[in-house]
């Protein structure tokens, strides 16, 4: 009698089990590397080169996030400062202090410190600093409260859904550019109307399409 199937056919079993095995590996290097702490999840606080305390020097001294973030105003990324910024006053504080050895190194070196990024979106989504910025979206809205932080980390969920929440009702996040990294700034009885004219002066109307964000 005549076979039905020739003997290939032997081999299907293992190639469905093979293609299985290898779905389940995709699966879980997709979740393990998107969905881990350097891209996603509340919490992420890495230890950084230097013991740099927010607390102390945005929250303590009273310092602008601009003063070491310069370029949040006008660039697509918010730049880390370089160490220059930091011998600015390091220069002449704290010269003894041995948690500033790496700083001092860098100094005299030149070479950079080693920062570890906190806050990123991932790389097949396109975010503008400046444009939120500009637009009068306070630091407090993403980063959270760092003047609070001995250690900065991630306070929000910086994925799709919580940028598209964002993108259809704006106005909670919304205030005058002046007071853009005011922490503790409260919304005065007379916002609304702030809001109205300064959405139509800016003709802020966030996209929700897909090519905001993914080109």
């Amino acid at each position: 009698m005549a076979q039905i199937f020739s003997k290939r056919a032997n081999y299907v079993p293992l190639v469905m089990v093979l293609a299985f095995a290898g779905l389940v590996i995709f699966i879980t290097f997709f979740f393990w590397y998107y969905g881990s702490s350097k891209y996603l999840v509340v919490g992420y606080r890495p230890d950084q080169p230097v013991a740099f305390s927010h607390k102390l020097h945005a929250g303590d001294l009273g310092m602008d996030c601009r003063y070491c973030h310069t370029q949040v105003e006008v660039s697509t990324h918010a730049n880390v400062p370089p160490t220059k910024t930091c011998m600015n006053c390091h220069d002449l504080i704290g010269t003894d202090n041995d948690k500033l050895l790496p700083v001092r190194e860098s100094w005299q070196t030149g070479r950079p410190i080693e920062w570890v990024r906190v806050h990123k979106v991932p790389d097949y989504a396109y975010f503008n600093h400046a444009v939120h910025v500009q637009n009068g979206v306070g630091c407090v809205s993403c980063h959270g409260n760092v003047r609070r932080m001995e250690k900065v980390e991630v306070v929000e969920r910086l994925s799709m859904s919580w940028c598209l929440d964002c993108h259809r009702d704006p106005d909670p996040h919304l205030r005058p550019v002046a007071e853009i990294t005011n922490m503790t700034w409260m919304p005065p009885d007379d916002h609304p109307e702030w809001l109205t004219q300064w959405k139509s002066e800016r003709n802020i109307n966030p996209p929700e399409d897909c090519t905001a964000c993914h080109r």
